[in-house]
């Protein structure tokens, strides 16, 4: 049986062009194409590996974990808490910009597209790269958890010197695969409104994972966005 291969950056596609035709990877693109036929489904297709495309296997320097889609409208674009520029921060986002500002004293920006950030390495990854519209983890393990485990995986074998962050729990539970002798993993409760105050506010995740990459010597990451006015 033939397989469709996805639109992937050359340098991930190096890494892990095999895993597109297992079996798991063939079943849950039949199951994808069943959902599109009768719901719509986040992100859009030609977003859902958007994650790889803005930030190479090689220029990887951090990795944020977070689910799965935002399932409302317009939202998911294929980067982990991100939006399109013009939406609304929805509520995770929200704390995201306050912890980031309280840790590091960035201003609350005006716009919830964290694409900045994957120009500096910052790879926005979620657990589950899809979703029906409106029914969120309505794609868990339907096959997308081995594929992002590959993807960890192979960070962690292939790279040294990651800051792995990972927030909730579905993103934690990737933590056993992550070498802490050769890499930062960081982990917090996730920041959505309902965990937020139990534990990822005051987490300094920010502030952390620039004093490792200075540590280092690279640069750190410039965390600033379009300021709100």
């Amino acid at each position: 049986m033939t397989h469709k291969r996805p639109d992937i950056e050359p340098s991930w596609l190096a890494v892990l062009e095999d895993e597109f035709s297992k079996p798991y990877m063939q079943a849950l693109r039949a199951f994808l194409l069943e959902e599109k036929r009768r719901y719509p489904v986040f992100p859009p297709g030609k977003s859902i590996f958007r994650a790889f495309a803005l930030t190479p296997f090689d220029a990887v320097r951090v990795v944020i974990l977070g689910q799965d889609p935002y399932h409302g409208a317009g939202q998911a674009h294929g980067l982990c808490f991100s939006v399109p520029r013009g939406v609304p921060p929805p509520p995770s986002l929200q704390n995201i910009f306050v912890e980031l500002n309280r840790d590091i004293g960035v201003p609350i920006p005006r716009t919830g597209d964290l694409t900045p950030w994957t120009r500096q390495g910052v790879f926005l990854l979620n657990t589950v790269l899809t979703v029906r519209a409106h029914k969120p983890h309505s794609h868990a393990g339907k096959g997308w958890e081995t594929f992002t485990d590959r993807v960890i995986q192979e960070l962690n074998q292939q790279r040294s010197g990651l800051a792995f962050v990972l927030w909730g729990r579905p993103a934690q539970a990737k933590a056993a695969m992550i070498d802490r002798d050769k890499h930062l993993v960081l982990t917090s409760t996730h920041p959505s409104p309902y965990s937020a105050d139990r534990g990822f506010f005051g987490c300094g995740h920010f502030s952390r994972i620039n004093a490792y990459l200075e540590s280092l010597g690279q640069p750190p990451v410039d965390w600033a966005l379009e300021a709100a006015r």
